[in-house]
C-alpha cells in the first residue's frame, strides 16, 4: 500500500497551466504506480490551461467549485461546465482547456496513464 497525505503530496508544475497549484497524489514522484498517476489541481478564479492535446486519455473529476472544460477535435469544439463530482473524459489526441470562470477556487482530480498505450 502507498499512502500519500495531502499535506505531504509533492507539488509539480506543468507548461501551459496558469493560476493553478498542482499536487501528485499517486504515481510519479508520489510513489509507485504501474499504469496511471493521480493528481489534484486547485484553480484560482481565472485559472486555466492552454488548449492542448496529448497522446493519452485524461479523466477529470471536479471535487469542489465549478470548472469549464473546452474540448476540440477535428475542428469540432465542445464546452461543458462541471460542478461538484461531475466528471469528464478527454480522448487521446483531443485538445482540452480547463477554465475557472467563477469567483471561487475550484479543485479537480486528474487520472491519466503513465505512458501512451503500445
Amino acid at each position: 500500500m502507498n499512502v500519500t497525505r495531502l499535506d505531504a503530496a509533492p507539488a509539480y508544475e506543468a507548461p501551459g497551466h496558469f493560476d493553478m497549484r498542482m499536487f501528485r497524489l499517486q504515481g510519479r514522484e508520489a510513489g509507485p504506480a504501474e499504469s496511471l498517476w493521480l493528481g489534484l489541481s486547485w484553480l484560482l478564479p481565472g485559472g486555466h490551461t492552454t488548449l492542448d492535446a496529448s497522446g493519452v486519455e485524461k479523466h477529470y473529476v471536479v471535487v469542489e467549485g465549478e470548472l469549464c472544460i473546452v474540448a476540440e477535435r477535428d475542428g469540432r469544439r465542445e464546452e461543458a461546465t462541471l460542478g461538484r463530482l461531475d466528471s469528464c473524459r478527454i480522448a487521446p489526441g483531443e485538445a482540452r482547456q480547463l477554465e475557472n470562470r467563477s469567483n471561487r477556487p475550484a479543485a479537480v482530480l486528474l487520472a491519466m496513464p503513465l505512458a501512451p498505450p503500445g
